[in-house]
């Protein structure tokens, strides 16, 4: 198995997100197997991203049960690796279940909390909620919704500054 850290697995998911991304090239059947199996094989090579974003990909999309079998892995070992989009989707796939997963709430929880901790803002907009209407077996507590509520505010604010720069960056260059 190839090191996640290898040139040609970083290149081959540049070019796999490149191809995924260009509006401009025609997504055949083919330009589309194409980005599929380089988002594989960088998965399989252990590249953090590509678990993650080919392990969403299988999961949502795949109508065979193994293969949303195989894109729930790809997300769990993106998310223990430290990827706060995969813990989101972690704690989706906890709270909701799939054949090799059923519903833990406790589990989706603990996703949750360590991808809004990370910056994820759809992840503590889901524990904000859960904590005001009492979701996922926790209780209602108003002030850990606070809490949950405060981080998604930081994050938008924090999202809008770097909009206002990049617009002043694309000003200055104009």
């Amino acid at each position: 198995m190839q090191q996640a850290s290898s040139l040609r697995t970083r290149l081959e998911y540049r070019l796999a997100q490149q191809l995924f991304h260009t509006s401009w090239l025609p997504h055949s059947p083919r330009t589309q197997k194409l980005t599929m199996r380089l988002f594989q094989r960088c998965a399989e090579a252990g590249h953090p991203a590509a678990l993650s974003l080919y392990g969403h990909m299988l999961f949502h999309r795949s109508r065979a049960p193994q293969d949303k079998a195989r894109g729930a892995r790809y997300v769990l070992q993106a998310a223990h690796g430290g990827d706060s989009d995969a813990q989101y989707q972690a704690g989706q796939i906890h709270e909701y279940g799939c054949a090799l997963y059923p519903p833990r709430h406790d589990h989706a929880v603990t996703w949750y909390a360590r991808a809004g901790e990370a910056g994820n803002a759809l992840a503590a907009s889901r524990l904000e909620r859960a904590y005001r209407l009492g979701e996922l077996s926790l209780n209602v507590d108003q002030g850990k919704a606070a809490y949950w509520a405060s981080l998604v505010q930081a994050r938008k604010e924090v999202v809008q500054q770097r909009d206002q720069l990049d617009k002043m960056e694309a000003e200055k260059r104009h």
